[in-house]
């Protein structure tokens, strides 16, 4: 069945209503029940090494007047984003602010490190930065237990608003992020990772560059949480430990919000944004999002209802029964449907986590499989020296058509529980609606099949070819280690992965920590009780 030339944003896109968040004004500025913004162009940037030097050209080109928002889940001020020294995050940011740019930055104030998080590093960032000048505050208005986990970045220029950029997708500005297709990993590297993944981290991951409008739109989301009248922390101990640092505690109102830059001369793509924000409970809900939003798994829903060909997904994580479903329903009702995902072969940590990541991604793995065994195909990656690749991506094309890039993750967490954001194209150029989802997602083929970019991809410019040539490529792969490493090295990095292979005792002792610690719900009960986003 071919793909249909009419794609119409409106059949894919979620309405005003459909977001179900009437508190929010990030649709204010489109007509009608309109929730996304025309005549833009997106880029996707592959690999962490191709976004930092972009963002570092960027952030140098802008000059007094101008503006930069930032969020992060994970920040290091000494992260270098070139690699050569002054690059560090602190220092080009610090340097845009003493050169009259207002730098504002919302970064997550972070678990302790004793459970694994990085509340130091957070506190540094946010601490350098605001010695240098620039506004940087620690976050912690969030459900307990959750995060903000947005990554996002908004450049706006006072004298050229066509030249306006916004990125958003799953790179944070710290340690381990900047590698580049060969994964040989970031120098500066965390040393928190799990053993496979070696001293210096293979990290696989996307942000997606936007001009045109949806800039306007991004920004909105930044301005909203920064003009959250509720304290940064509700903590006592954070309150005294920040009042004795001197850390700036409340945030500085912001100059009145441009109009959307103009439509970029020949953008044809429609931008929508997705966002989770979770219930807060206790009468402390966001002003902006009372009750909280889950349009993150309103839009997934209503997109994979529409899958007709093929479903691929790159995922830091694939978990649970909620997730699993959405999968499920989909394969139900299109029997010509395939799904496609790469995640890590691995979990991140050692330790007490692992057993329950595992659990979760067995639920949603084996939810999907019952049902299509034949449809369904989950790969992890290496790079040549056979070290696996942490996937921290967070992306997902649907028949070519709807195409996401984001912070959120395919479990319950980020579809209910933590701050999340993601940005989805669908392409109106007549002559072709399925170029931009097909380009990235052949993209992304050449490299896991470790192809050159002279190497014909004819065999992946369909979906069902695509398919086919993963499932090639990791048997061969998969059977060359199965056989002792005998002769060379078969080309591709793909590894086929099985659901975990979990005992009943250890099923059973990591339910309830999966459940309340590592997938929790952040839906208010009335959404419980009928199961329902």
């Amino acid at each position: 069945m071919p793909l249909s030339r009419d794609v119409r944003p409106a059949d894919w896109f979620l309405g005003k209503i459909e977001r179900g968040n009437p508190s929010t004004r990030l649709d204010d500025v489109h007509p009608g029940d309109r929730a996304w913004s025309l005549g833009n162009r997106v880029r996707p940037l592959v690999h962490g090494a191709t976004y930092f030097a972009e963002l570092f050209e960027r952030i140098e080109a802008t000059v007094e007047g101008d503006l930069i928002f930032f969020t992060d889940w994970q920040g290091d001020a000494d992260e270098r984003l070139t690699g050569d020294p002054g690059s560090e995050v602190v220092e080009v940011l610090g340097r845009a602010d003493e050169r009259g740019v207002d730098v504002r930055g919302l970064v997550w104030r972070s678990h302790s490190a004793a459970l694994g998080f990085t509340a130091g590093e957070n506190l540094r960032l946010g601490e350098d930065l605001q010695k240098r000048g620039a506004e940087a505050l620690l976050d912690m208005r969030v459900r307990h237990g959750g995060s903000h986990h947005q990554k996002m970045l908004v450049i706006r220029h006072a004298d050229d608003s066509s030249r306006d950029v916004a990125y958003v997708g799953g790179i944070d500005l710290c340690h381990s992020r900047r590698d580049d297709a060969d994964h040989h990993g970031d120098p500066q590297a965390l040393d928190t990772m799990a053993d496979e993944y070696g001293e210096t981290p293979p990290w696989h991951d996307i942000q997606a560059a936007i001009s045109g409008p949806a800039v306007h739109d991004v920004e909105t989301v930044f301005r909203e949480r920064w003009e959250d009248p509720t304290p940064l922390s509700r903590s006592p101990f954070f309150w005294l430990r920040d009042t004795i640092l001197r850390l700036d505690l409340s945030p500085d109102p912001l100059p009145e919000q441009a109009p959307p830059p103009p439509p970029v001369e020949g953008g044809t793509h429609a931008v929508q944004l997705l966002r989770t924000y979770p219930d807060l409970r206790l009468n402390r809900d966001y002003p902006f999002a009372r009750g909280g939003e889950r349009s993150v798994a309103r839009g997934y829903t209503k997109a994979l209802m529409k899958a007709r060909r093929l479903v691929y997904v790159e995922d830091q994580y694939l978990w649970g029964k909620h997730i699993g479903d959405a999968f499920v329903q989909a394969l139900r009702a299109h029997p010509d449907l395939h799904v496609l995902a790469v995640l890590p072969l691995h979990p991140d940590l050692d330790g007490m986590s692992r057993v329950p990541e595992m659990l979760g991604r067995r639920r949603a793995m084996l939810e999907m499989m019952r049902v299509a065994p034949d449809r369904v195909a989950v790969y992890g990656i290496e790079n040549r020296a056979g070290t696996p690749v942490y996937v921290h991506a967070k992306c997902c094309l649907i028949d070519d058509t709807w195409a996401t890039i984001g912070s959120d993750n395919f479990n319950r967490r980020s579809w209910t529980h933590d701050s999340e954001l993601s940005a989805v194209v669908v392409d109106t150029d007549p002559d072709d609606p399925h170029r931009y989802a097909r380009s990235l997602r052949v993209e992304l083929a050449r490299e896991h099949l470790d192809r050159d970019d002279d190497d014909a991809m004819e065999d992946c410019a369909d979906t069902d070819g695509m398919f086919a040539a993963f499932a090639d490529s990791a048997a061969r792969l998969d059977a060359w280690y199965d056989g002792g490493r005998i002769g060379p090295k078969p080309l591709g990095r793909l590894r086929r992965l099985q659901p975990p292979r979990l005992g009943p005792v250890k099923r059973a002792l990591s339910l309830a920590p999966y459940l309340l610690m590592h997938d929790p719900d952040g839906r208010p009960r009335s959404l419980k009780r009928v199961d329902g986003f």
